[in-house]
């Protein structure tokens, strides 16, 4: 028996090629570790790692039995949702800049830049359209991220003369149609920012500077490089906004409601029909916003919802930092966040082929959705939609989505019964 424990003992040094480490001289050998594979993006600490997310119970759901008023759930999910998040920047006067201003035919679009806190002044594009009532209903259209850091607010804007790279991802990820000129048309004012530290906020390092600033000017070529060099450098951002007493998405949510601010000042705007919409990082950003932000009438999320726990296996690699938002979890899965909204109308639009999410984590979360709006006595204010299609915001969905919002934005009957 000792003699077989023996060899099996010899064996497992052998196979961690520690036999060198054995002897009396040496330190003792390592403990025996049966090693399989963990198929999971955190490998051999997936077990220990799916095992401390198991306790989280997302203590300030709705679903949770001590929550039976909405207004009481919302205001303590809304603040440990805030606190998670990081420092609350001190409002600021906009002080709004019109950079560019041109007649389009049937609408404006104005170069705008104006402050969302002390020390960020943050570049927008605004489309009025000629044709509209006094106060017209607008959209926060929240830009995607798709490891494309040279251009932000671009990615939503057809300019008819388009950077040849922005022609490629509009066809990609927007179906040839970007939102923001879609949504003009259809007499919304829309308003979309450069998130950071995307477009006019990106990462420049000392030896790109020889490319100069204008970004007409970059080969396709040169963008790719860019790129890489920042998306190589999204650690360095997290790690030195950690120092600095900040989270990045932190920056992002606060940069969107501060847009809110600027936006509902505009003359041309309602501020009682304003929507947000956005894929992919624009779709957690719609989410966040559209959560924590009261004056949001009506938010479409697309391509970015699952619940997290089924996420920890091979659904974090394939997302930037910018969705990690430290401590938050403990309190609130994804779904919970966003329908801190509720009763107010949301549209959840999920693609099927989407390799970025679990699909039963999708699937869970638009069940959670729909259990916490049905539970707040507002059912028939949730819509989830499922589209066979890859990650994508493509004409169908976008049709989907726009229509969605004419009635909740343009009916006042709807908007009445939707808890103005």
């Amino acid at each position: 028996m000792e003699q077989a424990a023996d060899m099996n003992r010899r064996r497992a040094l052998t196979r961690m090629g520690a036999l060198a480490w054995a002897g009396q001289e040496g330190p003792p050998a390592d403990g025996v570790r049966d090693l399989k594979p963990a198929a999971a993006d955190s490998g051999s600490l997936f077990a220990d790692l799916e095992r401390l997310a198991s306790r989280n119970r997302y203590t300030h759901s709705f679903l949770e039995s001590r929550f039976r008023s909405v207004d009481a759930w919302r205001k303590a999910g809304r603040a440990v949702a805030l606190e998670a998040l990081g420092p609350r920047p001190e409002p600021v006067d906009p002080r709004p800049e019109v950079a560019d201003r041109r007649d389009l035919g049937e609408f404006v679009r104005e170069k705008v830049y104006f402050s969302t806190t002390p020390d960020f002044r943050v570049p927008a594009y605004v489309h009025i359209p000629k044709r509209r009532p006094r106060r017209a209903p607008a959209i926060v259209d929240l830009h995607s991220h798709g490891g494309m850091f040279l251009f932000g607010k671009e990615k939503v804007i057809d300019f008819g003369r388009n950077h040849p790279v922005m022609t490629g991802y509009h066809k990609v990820n927007y179906g040839g149609r970007p939102t923001a000129t879609e949504l003009v048309r259809r007499g919304y004012v829309v308003i979309t920012i450069d998130a950071f530290p995307f477009g006019e906020r990106r990462l420049v390092m000392d030896d790109d500077l020889k490319l100069g600033w204008e970004r007409a000017n970059y080969s396709a070529e040169d963008v790719k490089r860019l790129n890489d060099r920042c998306r190589g450098k999204e650690s360095t951002l997290v790690k030195s906004l950690t120092y600095a007493g900040l989270t990045w998405p932190g920056i992002t949510t606060w940069d969107d409601m501060r847009t809110v601010d600027y936006l509902i000042t505009r003359p041309e705007v309602d501020p009682e029909r304003i929507g947000c919409v956005g894929v992919s990082f624009g779709g957690y950003r719609s989410l966040l916003l559209a959560g924590l932000d009261e004056r949001i009438r009506a938010a479409s999320v697309v391509g970015f919802m699952s619940t997290v726990k089924p996420m920890i296996r091979r659904h974090i690699d394939t997302h930037s930092f910018v969705h990690f938002v430290p401590a938050l979890h403990r309190y609130l899965d994804l779904p919970d966040v966003v329908a801190l909204r509720a009763p107010k109308p949301l549209m959840v639009q999920q693609c099927r082929q989407d390799g970025l999410f679990p699909p039963a984590g999708m699937r869970e979360a638009a069940g959670k959705i729909a259990a916490i709006y049905a539970k707040a006595g507002a059912r028939e204010q949730f819509t989830a939609r499922f589209y066979d299609v890859p990650h994508i915001f493509n004409v169908p969905m976008q049709e989907d989505a726009f229509e969605w919002f004419d009635k909740r934005l343009k009916d006042g009957d709807m908007l009445m019964s939707a808890g103005r």
